[in-house]
């Protein structure tokens, strides 16, 4: 069921940050090949979520709505041609841990299709969401990222507008916080410590398992902005493609408020829905695997997925 306007709280800034517009260099060239090339990009100012919409808010959004996320229904057999009926079931994506060193070109050896796994269950089986009002809402596709924040009265932050806001006034920083990955020994976000996905070296004894932590766990970028880096990845609304434009020819052709429409061409084969940019890498990214809990780092994610590492926030323009 879809929400309605009259269902809609308001756009309350409670709880959001405002981040000041400006220009900066975007991407970057020392990492992956789909962050190059770097080029001067101008954005305005912009309010935002101070961390990725909670368990908590989004419940209340489900309950007061009766929204039913894509993870919850079944599949239509329309939108998979040629896949079994039987195995069309209504669920989502769940790491698993494997006892040992897998094949790292093979995301199959630790990500599982659980029939039943959703932002209730984002484990699946029978593992609810007790005690974790404050973690980053999870198994949440593309839809359902945009029908919460239409109800909000708020919308998903452009690519440009979220590694703005990420950076927090370090220009060309590689993370969020500088440029040393753990300043005299602190741990600056939720990320995979160890050689992924095998071997997990916990942070502390309460946290012995990988997975997302409660949003303000980690100190806030230089915009008082939470999570930008690690935990989860974030749904942004534009459109991914393989790479960033070429710098404008001239200092004045500067793009402003740049924004992805609409995808580079049709989906590829086996891939019956429009990829959208995802940023900020998440509890799951290892330097030996993804490296991306960085703000210059962006993947791209199916519309329809949904899998327990991946959230979203919100922006009022």
């Amino acid at each position: 069921m879809s929400s309605s306007g009259r269902d809609r709280p308001g756009a309350s800034r409670k709880g959001m940050v405002r981040v000041p517009g400006g220009t900066f260099l975007m991407g970057s060239d020392a990492f992956y090949p789909e962050e190059r090339p770097v080029r001067p990009v101008a954005v305005d100012g912009v309010w935002m979520d101070e961390h990725p919409v909670t368990v908590a808010q989004f419940r209340r959004f489900a309950k007061e709505t009766g929204y039913v996320t894509v993870a919850e229904r079944e599949p239509d057999p329309a939108d998979f041609p040629g896949a079994d009926p039987g195995a069309l079931v209504a669920g989502a994506l769940v790491f698993r841990m494997p006892p040992g060193p897998v094949d790292l070109d093979d995301w199959r050896q630790w990500w599982s299709y659980e029939a039943g796994a959703c932002w209730r269950r984002p484990l699946g089986g029978g593992r609810a969401l007790d005690g974790r009002d404050l973690h980053p809402v999870t198994q949440v596709a593309f839809e359902d990222a945009v029908a919460y924040a239409r109800w909000a009265g708020k919308e998903l932050p452009t690519e440009a507008e979220w590694e703005f806001a990420a950076r927090g006034g370090l220009e060309g920083a590689v993370f969020v916080w500088g440029d040393e990955f753990a300043p005299k020994g602190r741990r600056m976000a939720n990320t995979w410590h160890g050689a992924f996905p095998w071997q997990y070296l916990p942070a502390s004894a309460k946290h012995r398992v990988p997975g997302t932590t409660p949003v303000r766990a980690f100190p806030p970028n230089g915009y008082g902005l939470f999570d930008m880096a690690g935990n989860v990845w974030e749904w942004t609304s534009d459109h991914y493609r393989a790479r960033h434009p070429d710098p404008a020819p001239r200092p004045c052709c500067v793009p402003r408020n740049p924004r992805v429409d609409r995808p580079a061409g049709a989906p590829a084969a086996g891939a019956p829905f429009p990829f959208r940019v995802t940023k900020g890498g998440s509890h799951l990214c290892a330097p030996n695997y993804c490296l991306r809990y960085r703000p210059a780092a962006r993947t791209g994610q199916s519309e329809d997925t949904a899998t327990c590492h991946l959230g979203f926030r919100c922006v009022i323009r």
